[in-house]
């Protein structure tokens, strides 16, 4: 209802002037004049003077060049803003437009309508029928439908929400559905997330809120949340380029400049020497490089300084992620970093690392985000081989739909039922699916015979993880199991190296999942049902013999690489003796053969390595001792010398004498007691 409709009717009502109070409000500007006064004038002078300030109302600029001439209604304003949003597509804009325009319209007529003294029901009647008018016409509908006296925001909202929670969840499952598979929710990569949503936000913040306005000087990222304590971050010579973006997908490679090459060095060295306390002089000079810090990280682990150990991580990721290319996307999943470049790895180890921390700390879903990011960076070759623990992150975060369609899109391009962790976690994660309480009774159904086709599979591929896993389960299998030739010992010996190694790793990581109860029942049926496909002659089980010796020849270096990184005591038992007898760095395990390397650490001018023990034995004991002669001081020996054999067994008599020349005899001090009341020795 229109402001003049409204003051006609109050007048004819009423028969009556205004009161003083609605005198006062017309002359500030709220209210129109009254009918025995003069409207026109007023019509012309308070818009203008409410333009210059501050407006109550917005609809009150939209007014008729003639003074007479009824102004447009609000509805009708509405109706032809609704059908202009209607045109342009945007469905979304016009509801929440018309809620706004609804609610000004409410309060502005509830506040007239409170200071008459006459009832207005048909006021509420004309405003429902026209709103039915609206909904009818192919209107977007608006949630304000009821006729309250007095409607608050609490109630408008409940409300819309009712009314458009439907639409909202499916628009969110479809978003869902319609993501890649390794989108990363950004969301889900701070860790307080998932832990607020276990014990709420006061047990989790506590009195971190004071503290996080005084450090203003550390960059905000998406990885890692800055700490207060940490040193002021500065430019630390490392940087990423966008090397090249084709089908979609961009390059990325970390880059060290000079002054980081310097460091790299002197980090290098700092290992070599095998001595914590040069690491540690190190990052007082230099507390963010990177390399360091993961260094450090090991040996706070070592040392059981898991604190520590995950700050400094924290530290490194934070420092990698400021150094980021503006283009770097965690999320999108269109981002790649190859790991064959020295500069990239120490991204790789530390989101790994990070990740490892998480899944202890209890925060699995969080792990997850991270599992999928590193997956990202290059799923084709899986530097760090991310498919051996990406199911146990999904089982333990309760994401069994992710897990299926992993499995789903990938089994035919990765034949990932050939690995023992996803060819006994998807049946696991199926049956957890027809166990929940909000699955129908149909996909309940559907998804238990998944799970007991595909365990029974998992069985016949892999029979050497049934007896294992009952031992770690400390299950004692029934005298028709352990009986039987198919799942006895000969199934463990039997099995290639290779394939045991995966079966080590995933028992040592995900055996608890499988200590349920109902877990147990339902394995225990399918053992029974295996077996007696066994004792029929199934062939599936030539089939699955030959698949053994043929695909678990020997392991590729990602899962070595994978396996210590884990440091899961059953799995390392099993790496070959080719992987543990070469050196592995901590910052660096087992790097590609095909490494492409943009810049060489200097030589250093080193001793003869070509001394014989004996010469060695002395060289401890007089480090000036030289039996081959003087070295040079380009490093090459001068001419003749150590040719001679008189003149390197003169050098050794001579250094014998003086050896033993050198040695002196001491005495021990003798404290005579003439009493001999028995005193103590020194």
């Amino acid at each position: 209802m229109s402001r003049r409709a409204l003051r006609r009717l109050r007048g004819e009502l009423r028969g009556q002037a205004l009161p003083e109070a609605e005198e006062e409000e017309e002359e500030q500007g709220r209210l129109p004049a009254g009918p025995g006064r003069d409207g026109a004038g007023a019509r012309r002078r308070k818009p203008r003077q409410e333009a210059a300030g501050r407006v109550a109302n917005l609809f009150e600029l939209i007014t008729s060049d003639d003074p007479e001439a009824e102004p447009a209604s609000i509805e009708e304003s509405d109706d032809s803003r609704l059908q202009e949003e209607s045109h342009t597509g945007n469905k979304e804009e016009a509801e929440c437009e018309c809620l706004a325009n609804d609610r000004g319209k409410d309060g502005e007529v509830m506040d007239q309508l409170d200071k008459m003294a006459v009832s207005s029901n048909k006021s509420r009647k004309k405003k429902k029928k026209r709103k039915n008018k609206k909904n009818g016409a192919g209107e977007a509908p608006c949630p304000l439908d009821k006729d309250d006296d007095a409607e608050d925001v609490e109630s408008i909202l409940v409300r819309l929400e009712s009314s458009a929670g439907p639409w909202c969840q499916s628009q969110g499952r479809v978003i869902t559905d319609s993501r890649p598979l390794l989108y990363v929710e950004r969301r889900n990569l701070n860790p307080e997330t998932e832990l607020k949503r276990y014990f709420g936000a006061r047990a989790v913040l506590g009195d971190q809120r004071p503290r996080q306005r005084q450090r203003s000087h550390l960059r905000s990222t998406w990885l890692m949340v800055p700490k207060s304590t940490w040193p002021r971050h500065s430019k630390t010579g490392l940087s990423m380029q966008l090397l090249e973006s084709k089908r979609g997908v961009q390059h990325f490679a970390f880059e060290h400049h000079r002054e980081y090459r310097q460091v790299q060095f002197k980090f290098l060295d700092a290992v070599e020497s095998m001595d914590p306390n040069n690491l540690v002089l190190l990052l007082q000079a230099n507390p963010y490089h990177v390399d360091s810090l993961l260094q450090l990280s090991d040996v706070c682990r070592m040392q059981e300084d898991q604190e520590m150990a995950r700050d400094l991580v924290e530290r490194a990721l934070h420092t990698l992620e400021c150094a980021s290319h503006p283009l770097f996307s965690l999320t999108s999943g269109t981002c790649r970093l190859d790991y064959r470049r020295p500069e990239n790895r120490a991204f790789y180890l530390a989101l790994f690392k990070h990740m490892i921390f998480l899944e202890k700390r209890g925060c699995p879903r969080t792990a997850l985000e991270f599992c999928k990011l590193i997956l990202s960076l290059d799923p084709e070759n899986d530097p760090l081989c991310m498919l051996l623990i990406i199911d146990l992150l999904s089982l333990r975060a309760k994401e069994y739909a992710f897990l299926t369609r992993v499995f789903q899109d990938w089994e035919r391009q990765r034949n990932l039922s050939q690995l023992p962790n996803f060819a006994f976690s998807v049946p696991l994660a199926y049956f957890f699916l027809s166990q929940q309480e909000e699955v129908l009774e149909a996909e309940s159904s559907q998804a238990h015979e998944k799970a007991s086709s595909l365990i029974r599979q998992a069985l016949i591929m892999f029979p050497s993880v049934l007896m294992p896993l009952l031992d770690h389960c400390s299950v004692q299998p029934d005298a028709m199991v352990a009986s039987h030739v198919f799942f006895g010992p000969n199934a463990q010996l039997s099995s290639p190296p290779a394939l045991n190694q995966l079966v080590a790793l995933y028992l040592g990581r995900t055996h608890f999942l499988w200590k349920d109860p109902a877990v147990m029942a339902w394995l225990e049926s399918n053992v029974h049902e295996v077996l007696r496909m066994v004792d029929a002659n199934n062939p599936a089980l030539e089939e699955a013999e030959q698949k053994r010796k043929v695909r678990y020849q020997s392991a590729p270096r990602s899962i070595y690489r994978h396996v210590i990184l884990s440091e899961i005591r059953e799995a390392t038992a099993a790496l070959p003796l080719e992987v543990t007898s070469q050196p592995i760095m901590g910052f660096d395990p087992l790097p590609p053969l095909d490494s492409i390397v943009s810049y060489t650490r200097p030589e250093r001018a080193s001793r003869p390595s070509n001394e014989s023990t004996l010469s060695l034995f002395f060289r401890s004991l007089l480090p000036n001792f030289n039996l081959q002669g003087e070295v040079g001081a380009a490093g090459a020996e001068e001419p003749g010398a150590g040719q001679d054999l008189n003149q390197g067994v003169n050098r050794l008599m001579a250094a014998m004498r003086d050896m033993l020349a050198n040695i002196q005899f001491q005495e021990p001090l003798r404290d005579d007691n003439p009493e001999g009341d028995g005193g103590e020795w020194d």
